[in-house]
């Protein structure tokens, strides 16, 4: 028998092992009891051990380790370390496999034959339905000794994909592993193209924070923040795959909804809306809400009447408002402070007052009503409201930051009667939770991961930045995919505005997702819309395959159906993507040819448990989705559904790299001229006519 069979065989006996050990610690947390000093605390151990117990729950459809390092010490000697998604002990508590996240497995991802960090072979696993198939070693003292099957890695980032996003731990890159394990106190802002796995790493990174720093983060919290919900149910199984279920989801838009969205900002409104400088007109809006005393407080107390003159009580108010504290918080001191007041005159007239004397003038109604009058508790809703509805308000407190066309714009053209009638729009929702943050410090989470963030407007950053006041962020995005009228140019900027400018910016340009053929193509577009921005690098082996088809207007739907019943044919996902007003067209011709698919956006329910192999997506969700076949239909059409030409092209450049394996455009109207001509015939796309 060879060696090579023999090794892979003694491989798979280890990994039985493993198996028999993660199923007796399994065993050994059911059987423990959950006792406790009361029934809460009994209740509390119980829940703990069940999470215990299902995290070590095996998946048959995996392995428990992808690799393998021996690593050789001149002190401690030989060492042998399996790595995998979670940690595996023996009955004497010596590890069979330790977790990714582990000290020691840095090395399986960052040793290199110029750093071999103590590794003298590397071995990657070929897995298939749980089985090891094959292994690849990497012996790193001797270059030029490679044995097993060297695709093993290509591979796995090459395997088809039906339904949500898989973890990337077997495949992680030495550029994304330093990313993934910087310090919990570093804000880390990713600049990543298409396909650089940058939301993968964001992910791994949360992972790997709730490892190191658990009992920190357990308490306070992590956020993951994207761009849809149809880009969260996709992304949404990575980190329980990884052993991390208490990781919040949310969008931008349902983590700032106060109040029901009932309507639709014009985009020079929205933009606006979103512009830095309402922050300090909504400052001032707040703060003009204290007004000055002209009338001197009086307390009666007992047979007496103490009274504290007006201009030492507005010296008390001016002290609060410079004091940088929150508004809500300065107006519960000032009973406190009047009171305090009171008492240093009672104290002069020979009284010997206590602090119960003090908490009781201080709860007073005379106190209390005078320090409501002068200093009123505020609804962020009416404030608003007042601002958006009075031009002399709006003026009053924009005079020197907005030009009257600005204010203009900002007015309801037909203010509502009420304020329980006002038609709130998602970027005002965006102003409430400015003036919420003005009355109130909102809590600050553990580490927030945000996606997507270069279509933030400055006010959603700021926003963004007040859940991670006191922590660290992880930034993920592309300004070249910046597909909102307010996407950033600028990662600086981006970063001033979420309170992070101190952030740590790292660039990911090697493309591991997206062939080589698609993502030149795409890359076309960066110079007119992305002026600077760096194209990104395939450096998969497989260039993949590009179809662009130019066919007649009465034939596009009919080749669409052609296209996918042969995408059908293989294995993997196929994405049809196209402009929104298209999406009901598309379905019904697919559905009238007896291809089942799933419409994101429209069609509700559990994706990721009954996974449909073809998804028809409308273009304002394709964000942050990845399939193995694209198809694309009429590129003139996505690009004139947006507000202006670049955010055009950069929706377009978003859509065009989703493709994992295979991109077919099809189109009847002639395409932005950088993607029609074909100046380099060595990597052209194939064009056709039909």
């Amino acid at each position: 028998m060879s060696a090579e069979p023999t090794e892979l065989a003694d491989e798979r006996v280890y990994l039985a092992g493993a198996r028999a050990a993660l199923a007796r610690m399994r065993q050994q947390t059911l059987a423990t009891e959950a006792r406790g000093g009361d029934a809460i605390a009994a209740e509390y151990l119980a829940a703990t051990l069940h999470r215990r117990a299902e995290s070590l729950r095996d998946d048959p459809t995996g392995t428990l380790f992808f690799g393998r390092i021996d690593q050789s010490d001149p002190q401690a000697g030989a060492e042998r370390w399996y790595i995998g998604r979670r940690h595996v002990a023996d009955q004497h508590g010596d590890p069979l496999v330790v977790d990714w996240r582990a000290d020691v497995s840095t090395a399986f991802y960052r040793a290199s034959r110029a750093e071999p960090m103590g590794v003298t072979l590397r071995r990657r696993f070929g897995v298939d339905r749980g089985e090891l198939t094959a292994y690849e070693d990497e012996h790193l003292s001797d270059p030029a000794e490679v044995t097993g099957d060297s695709r093993i890695v290509a591979s796995e980032i090459e395997r088809p994909r039906v339904g949500p996003m898989r973890d990337i731990v077997a495949t992680i890159q030495p550029e994304q592993d330093e990313i993934v394990r910087a310090d919990v106190a570093t804000t880390v802002c990713v600049q990543g193209a298409p396909g650089t796995g940058k939301t993968a790493v964001g992910l791994h990174r949360a992972a790997w924070l709730l490892y190191a720093f658990r009992d920190r983060l357990s308490r306070t919290g992590v956020l993951v923040i994207g761009p849809n919900r149809a880009f969260l149910d996709h992304i949404g199984a990575v980190l329980p795959a990884l052993g991390e279920v208490r990781v919040t989801h949310t969008t931008i838009e349902e983590l700032l909804e106060s109040v029901r969205v009932r309507a639709v900002d014009d985009s020079d409104v929205a933009v606006l809306k979103g512009d830095p400088r309402l922050a300090e007109v909504l400052r001032r809006a707040v703060w003009s809400r204290v007004r000055e005393p002209t009338e001197a407080l009086v307390v009666p107390r007992g047979s007496r009447k103490w009274r504290v003159p007006a201009h030492e009580v507005r010296d008390i108010v001016a002290e609060l408002r410079t004091r940088g504290i929150r508004y809500d918080a300065a107006r519960q001191m000032l009973a406190r402070r009047l009171a305090h007041a009171v008492l240093l005159q009672m104290e002069r007239s020979g009284d010997s007052p206590d602090d119960r004397v003090q908490d009781a003038v201080a709860r007073s109604t005379p106190v209390t009503r005078y320090a409501k009058s002068l200093w009123p508790q505020l609804d962020p809703r009416h404030v608003l409201f007042d601002l958006l509805s009075d031009p002399v308000e709006l003026a009053r407190h924009a005079d020197g930051l907005l030009d009257p066309r600005e204010r203009e714009l900002l007015l309801w053209t037909q203010p509502p009667r009420t304020r329980g009638a006002a038609r709130w729009t998602s970027a005002d929702t965006v102003l409430l939770d400015e003036i919420a943050a003005l009355l109130n410090r909102p809590t600050s989470l553990g580490h927030v991961v945000l996606d997507e963030a270069q279509d933030l407007s400055p006010m959603q950053l700021r926003a963004v930045g007040r859940r991670c006041a006191t922590s660290s962020a992880t930034v993920l995005g592309d300004i070249g995919q910046g597909t909102t009228p307010w996407a950033t140019d600028s990662w600086a900027e981006s970063m001033t505005h979420l309170g992070k400018p101190e952030g740590h910016l790292e660039v990911l340009d090697r493309g591991f997702r997206v062939p080589a053929a698609v993502i030149e193509y795409a890359a076309r577009l960066l110079p007119r819309m992305a002026p600077g921005l760096g194209a990104p690098v395939s450096v998969r082996e497989n260039p993949g395959r590009l179809e662009v088809r130019a066919v007649g207007e009465e034939r596009l739907l009919e080749s669409l159906v052609e296209v996918v019943r042969k995408a059908c044919g293989e294995p993997g996902s196929v994405g049809v993507i196209l402009a929104d007003d298209q999406v009901p067209k598309a379905s019904t011709a697919l559905t009238a040819a007896g291809l089942a698919h799933l419409v994101l956006g429209l069609d509700h329910g559990d994706t990721s448990e009954h996974p449909h192999q073809v998804l028809v997506v409308p273009a304002r969700v394709a964000k942050g989705l990845e399939f193995d076949r694209v198809v694309v239909l009429e590129p003139a059409a996505i690009a004139e559904a947006e507000p202006d030409e670049r955010t055009g092209l950069r929706r377009l450049y978003v859509i065009l790299t989703r493709a994992v394996t295979e991109l077919t455009v099809l189109h009847t109207r002639e395409l932005p001229a950088e993607l029609a001509d074909s100046p380099d015939a060595s990597t052209a796309p194939t064009h056709a006519t039909a």
